[in-house]
């Protein structure tokens, strides 16, 4: 068993939100009363993804170096392809130096996960408290950074909702790294859920900034 021991923060609580249609949909006998532009809901399912892709190659990479597999150099390097898609969307609304800025701090999110990970397996209780000290302030600035851009994304708002990710994704690491499988399994099913409500805020504030962009 490894030596790093997670510390259980008080639970981040949200609501999930609920699935909407684009507006043609009422072709299958919906109304069009809380429906959605064909705009917001090719947003919405795009950030969707890339959140998904982001936890999930997360955690194909936490159980490469939990496992010592050969493919951790491949899982890494497209789990860092994350960053840049998700500044990719950014750019078409914000322009290139928020893209660069975004993806500069979602880098350095993944990177500092890697090395928590790592750190742990190797049971550097030093190495890890610097890693996750890191990790924490990456998250806060990644908060300062989008409550910059978007009013819609309130700077204590993001802090809460980034913490809880990291929280999750932690308990999720050590919980592999310990071989408690059950509760590993869990906590992905958990991070799953609250990627999904991520992806929701950051499309509604894009939506809510931009309205006329979908209509």
């Amino acid at each position: 068993m490894y030596p790093y021991v997670w510390q259980a923060a008080a639970p981040y609580y949200y609501v999930a939100y609920p699935m909407s249609f684009p507006c043609d949909s009422r072709i299958f006998g919906r109304s069009s009363k809380g429906c959605i532009s064909q705009a917001e809901s090719d947003l919405r399912n795009e950030f969707r993804m890339l959140w998904e892709e982001h936890v999930a190659w997360t955690r194909m990479l936490i159980i490469s170096i939990a496992s010592d597999l050969k493919d951790e150099a491949l899982v890494t390097q497209r789990l860092l392809r994350n960053a840049p898609d998700m500044a990719a969307v950014f750019r078409r609304y914000y322009g290139d130096q928020v893209a660069s800025r975004f993806n500069d701090l979602m880098t350095q999110h993944l990177v500092i996960a890697d090395q928590l990970v790592k750190a742990a397996k190797a049971g550097d209780t030093a190495a890890t408290a610097d890693a996750e000290k890191r990790w924490y302030a990456n998250a806060d600035e990644i908060a300062v950074f989008l409550s910059g851009i978007n009013p819609y994304w309130p700077k204590n708002d993001v802090a809460k909702m980034m913490h809880e990710h990291l929280r999750l994704t932690k308990s999720e690491a050590v919980n592999r790294l310990n071989q408690n499988f059950a509760a590993d399994i869990s906590d992905y099913d958990k991070i799953e859920q609250q990627a999904l409500m991520m992806a929701d805020v950051f499309t509604d504030g894009i939506v809510k900034q931009f309205p006329n962009q979908f209509q």
